[in-house]
């Protein structure tokens, strides 16, 4: 699926390694799976190396990010299978069956997207259900000097419209309809029945591409940040 929004919005790198060096300002995502199942975490940004880990219940996982990344997201993928050399597949939110994603995710799949240190010295920050919605997420702030907190934890798949249901998930409109009206590829465009569904369960993430005015957040640069998965 690609980009859909207008601000800068980001796509990251994750680390799979014991140890990796990164710079002394660099970012931290405290990615942790509060589900009563197994969540296969995924970061990914175009021209950067791709990431993804295993989280049992309560697991978490620590992905660093440097200051200035202008394209990122954060996800979870649900019922996955690998095998030793990370090749396999998932239910929900797969990247090329790779446990190491090197691309975006399949929707649909609940999204924490960012980018870092842009304009005005912010972040730009935002949780996003365009290409729909596989597991409850909260993108929240983990500084001092930033409070805000963004959650999407409605009954999305138990209510999901018929047109958009599938195992695991519901689908965004624009993923399954592929029209003007929900893709918004001319930039020119407004919410609809569809996308006020997901908007009234999850009033803080983005329903449609320009939802800017009630889904998209600021923290001053160098904010650390958690991802939790059914918070």
């Amino acid at each position: 699926m690609a980009y859909h929004k207008t601000i800068p919005i980001v796509f990251f790198f994750v680390f799979v390694t014991l140890y990796f060096a990164v710079s002394s300002d660099a970012i931290t995502f405290t990615v942790r799976n509060n589900c009563p199942y197994v969540v296969w975490a995924a970061a990914y940004a175009p021209g950067k190396p791709g990431g993804g880990r295993r989280l049992g219940r309560g697991e978490s996982w620590n992905v660093n990010s440097d200051p200035g990344i202008t394209e990122a997201r954060i996800w979870g993928r649900t019922n996955c299978n690998f095998d030793a050399a990370g090749n396999g597949g998932c239910q929900t939110g797969d990247c090329n069956g790779k446990l190491v994603c090197q691309s975006y995710g399949r929707s649909p799949n609940t999204l924490a997207e960012y980018a870092l240190k842009q304009y005005a010295n912010l972040d730009f920050i935002d949780i996003s259900v365009i290409d729909g919605f596989n597991i409850p997420m909260e993108f929240s702030s983990a500084s001092g000097q930033c409070t805000r907190k963004m959650r999407c934890t409605g009954d999305i798949i138990g209510q999901c419209p018929a047109q958009l249901r599938m195992d695991g998930g519901c689908n965004g409109p624009c993923p399954v309809l592929k029209t003007e009206e929900h893709c918004c590829n001319s930039g020119n465009c407004g919410p609809t029945p569809l996308s006020m569904f997901f908007k009234q369960r999850c009033p803080d993430a983005y329903s449609y591409p320009k939802d800017d005015p009630t889904s998209l957040f600021t923290c001053p640069a160098g904010t650390n940040y958690n991802v939790i998965f059914c918070p």
